[in-house]
């Protein structure tokens, strides 16, 4: 179930969907996804496929987590990165040794505890939590050099890209349940410039904290 050639085949696969970041593929190959879901379907955790977490929550695809975090790094180091849906915590250790730290916010109490335990395990310690509601952000440390959404809003979050700095990168699904796009925001001195990366289904970006 978590063998190398299990994991190599889960590599393969995203490498032929486009993903070339070598230290993002190396991150996929590395951590332990089957750490990241309930033990009755770890037999699955190497699939490229999203599964259910709990709490109506899901673990993202690894292809769309290789995605967002290859589109994040793309024009080069990032130093502070804001992430606003902590879930499992699958993208904040895919992320975390590569950049200097990762704010990480979770609306739902028991999804945040149980991503805490996880960062424990896998010693990684330039993560820092929150149990609130993410669409207000972390402006204690703004400005952000990349924030990531791992819920879709139905528009672009105004008040979460004032806190990221100019030429930062903000990567988030935006639309309905039914149709969402996954696209890269950049911070200019006027607004900000967008691209559409790929359709895909997250969760969708709701308010309040459970």
């Amino acid at each position: 179930m978590t063998s190398e050639r299990t994991r190599a085949r889960l590599i393969r696969r995203i490498q032929q969907q486009g993903i070339q970041h070598t230290a993002v593929l190396e991150r996929i190959r590395q951590v332990p996804r089957h750490l990241f879901v309930d033990e009755a379907i770890a037999s699955r955790a190497y699939e490229d496929s999203a599964l259910p977490i709990g709490n109506s929550q899901t673990i993202s695809q690894p292809y769309i987590v290789a995605r967002m975090t290859e589109a994040l790094l793309a024009t080069g180091p990032v130093e502070q990165v804001l992430e606003i849906g902590t879930g499992s915590g699958y993208q904040t250790a895919i992320l975390a040794p590569l950049v200097r730290r990762v704010y990480t916010i979770e609306r739902i109490a028991p999804l945040l505890r149980q991503a805490r335990q996880r960062f424990q395990q896998l010693r990684l310690k330039n993560i820092r939590t929150r149990h609130d509601d993410g669409t207000r952000g972390w402006p204690d440390y703004a400005p952000f050099d990349g924030i990531l959404l791992t819920a879709a809003p139905g528009g672009i979050p105004t008040g979460l890209l004032a806190q990221l700095r100019t030429g930062g990168r903000m990567i988030l699904p935006v639309g309905s349940p039914e149709q969402q796009t996954l696209i890269c925001l950049t911070r200019t001195a006027e607004g900000y410039d967008q691209q559409m990366l790929e359709s895909v289904r997250f969760v969708p970006m709701l308010t309040g904290i459970i």
